[in-house]
């Protein structure tokens, strides 16, 4: 049973990093289960490139001018590698004291050592990054938002960076929350009678994290990550989230990290475990940072926006007392309609107005401020991807008398409100118009011109 509930983990992680796939998982049980394509946008294809200096150790120089085509070193050196011109090729002969004329195959012992040492102390351009193929914050969103439930999706990717001459990108991914319907399920649970002495046990969960290299999930030897390490030295308490020292932040989150490189620098063999460099432990806690930032602003506003649509509450309850009073005292005659909008409105500007109903979700507009995130209210999702998310056309068919994607994307999108009502009375019109088209009541010839007399009918004799 361990076994089957993993291999399951492992498809839905390798789902969630490339949502441009359709998979079919058929267990040994025969059950089968697909997996939609959510993303429908191929990744960019990355571009081979020739190894950059700084990533090579010396056994690799050793056998890459026992292996090069060129017959002097200078040329080796600008053919070979990556960012390294004629010019550049022979200030580093220089720098080894060595003669750019020189045979490849005749370095070696003492004069490779150099010539590696002088490879190393010279100044040498970043490699390009068109080798990479990231997944894309729009992709992650995609897939983060279809494979886990929550009320909150934000997604971060990093510039390239370089590490021992091997180019990087670290994109990281956060969903926090249970959503709407898991939140609403913990509502109605009512509490559990307890004994004497005995005390409510708060599920304080902790947060779980998810690696990726280069689209692979990573799910053992999770404490010799780099990734992990990372998360843990985040100080996650100033964006609004528990966390005991030295822990995971406590609550329903999920953090996703990713790193794509032509060389991950795995800690063994068994490629489980990114080893912990200094810039990538770097570029991995900015990209965690910049999730944290976005979610500490979506919990603050949702704190506040909730303080605030209370207090409205709390004045719209005395809003009836106040007219009726206060048409008492005119003797009946004051507008009392006209009056309760106004007390409305004015309890509407006081309580932060139309910010507050779009942070809460019930005007339907976007998470302003929070680039590439998604919030799920019990309306809708809103988000500048979610339109996208949303009514992405799918292969799959759905069976006879279920219902489609498309209708569940319109009951998703369908507006509320007034907006509602004028919508379905300008269909109602339309269908109207339909049924009563006019239709005229001596048709005409075209062919005949329009002073043409028609001739009668003869009747038939009986």
């Amino acid at each position: 049973m361990g076994s089957r509930s993993a291999s399951r983990s492992y498809i839905e992680q390798t789902i969630i990093a490339n949502p441009h796939v359709k998979l079919t998982y058929l267990s040994p049980e025969g059950e089968t289960k697909e997996y939609p394509r959510t993303f429908h946008e191929l990744p960019p294809a990355p571009r081979e490139i020739k190894p950059h200096p700084y990533g090579i150790e010396l056994g690799m120089l050793l056998k890459m001018l026992q292996d090069t085509k060129s017959h002097w070193l200078s040329g080796f050196l600008a053919s070979d590698f990556s960012r390294v011109s004629p010019h550049l090729a022979e200030d580093i002969c220089k720098a080894a004291k060595l003669s750019p004329r020189a045979r490849p195959r005749d370095i070696h012992g003492e004069a490779a050592e150099g010539l590696y040492k002088a490879i190393q102390s010279t100044k040498i351009m970043a490699p390009p990054t068109n080798c990479l193929s990231p997944i894309g914050e729009k992709a992650i969103l995609s897939g983060v938002y279809q494979q886990i439930k929550g009320e909150f999706y934000t997604a971060v990717t990093r510039p390239p960076a370089v590490y021992r001459g091997n180019p990087f990108v670290i994109e990281a991914g956060l969903a926090y929350g249970r959503g709407p319907e898991q939140a609403g399920e913990g509502q109605e649970k009512k509490p559990v009678a307890l004994a004497e002495g005995e005390q409510q046990q708060d599920d304080h969960e902790l947060a779980r994290v998810i690696r990726y290299a280069n689209r692979v999930p990573l799910v053992h030897q999770q404490s010799a990550c780099a990734i992990y390490k990372a998360v843990l030295d985040t100080t996650w308490r100033t964006y609004g989230v528990t966390q005991s020292k030295g822990a995971l932040p406590a609550g329903p989150m999920v953090i996703f990290v990713h790193m794509a490189s032509v060389w991950v620098p795995f800690t063994s063999e068994s490629k489980e475990a990114i080893a912990d460099y200094d810039e990538i432990r770097k570029e991995i806690t900015l990209a965690l940072r910049e999730c944290g930032r976005r979610l500490g602003a979506f919990l603050r506003r949702q704190e506040r926006a909730q303080s605030e649509y209370r207090r409205r509450d709390i004045f719209e309850l005395y809003i009836e007392e106040v007219v009726d009073a206060c048409n008492r005292l005119k003797g009946g005659k004051l507008p009392t309609k006209k009056l309760k909008e106004q007390l409305h409105k004015i309890a509407m500007t006081r309580t932060g107005g139309e910010k507050t109903d779009e942070v809460l979700g019930k005007t339907g507009g976007g998470p302003e401020g929070l680039p590439h995130s998604i919030i799920v209210t019990p309306e809708g999702i809103e988000g500048e991807v979610s339109v996208s998310i949303a009514t992405a056309p799918t292969e799959a068919v759905p069976p006879e008398g279920a219902p489609g994607e498309e209708e569940k994307a319109a009951k998703r999108t369908r507006p509320k409100g007034r907006a509602r009502h004028e919508e379905s009375g300008k269909s109602k019109d339309a269908r109207a118009m339909r049924r009563v088209k006019p239709t005229p009541r001596h048709k005409t010839d075209a062919s005949k011109p329009a002073g043409t007399p028609r001739k009668s009918a003869k009747r038939r004799k009986a």
